[in-house]
């Protein structure tokens, strides 16, 4: 037989008041899991640094180019990979689900490196002249970067609850 030491404060309260503290205390847990899990700290770098490419120069040159289907496949591609990174976050609670949306943000994000490196080739040459068109192109990689190891995390965790599964 186990036995627990209680306060003295907790051994006067009444049966449903512990129950209840103890539920309380598990449903405020879950925002805070959120933000503790690295696979969200990933997902959130991804969305961000999609949303600093909008104001970078390979951007412009992709608005501005003659052709606008260019520019419009950049915005729609980059814009894509965003939101379904934010919807991701949200997804904590089904991992398998959000394993699926983080695989399609990191194919997403792969065309969307493609299309960035295709207006850089088209540019032009490599040089000095372009280091800031070859950065921006660098945050579509980093982007990229994050969106994988979201995904390697999440996979991670559902191992883990498959393992811990099998042991029970």
């Amino acid at each position: 037989m186990k036995y627990e030491f209680v306060s003295a404060e907790a051994a006067l309260l009444p049966v449903a008041e512990i129950n209840s503290s103890i539920t309380n205390q598990h449903t405020k847990q879950i925002p805070n899991d959120l933000i503790q899990r690295p696979q969200s700290l990933f997902l959130a770098s991804a969305f961000i640094l999609n949303l600093i490419v909008f104001f970078t120069p390979i951007y412009r040159h992709a608005v501005n180019d003659p052709s606008a289907w260019i520019g419009t496949s950049f915005a729609v591609l980059l814009t894509a990979s965003m939101l379904i990174s934010l919807v991701a976050i949200f997804l904590y609670g089904n991992r398998i689900n959000q394993l699926k949306w983080v695989k399609v943000a990191t194919f997403i994000q792969i065309a969307a490196l493609a299309v960035a490196s295709a207006i850089l080739f088209t540019m032009g040459g490599f040089g000095r002249f372009l280091w800031r068109e070859t950065g921006s192109t660098g945050f579509i990689l980093l982007a990229l970067v994050a969106l994988w190891q979201a995904g390697r995390f999440i996979k991670k965790d559902q191992e883990l609850v498959e393992s811990m599964d099998r042991i029970r």
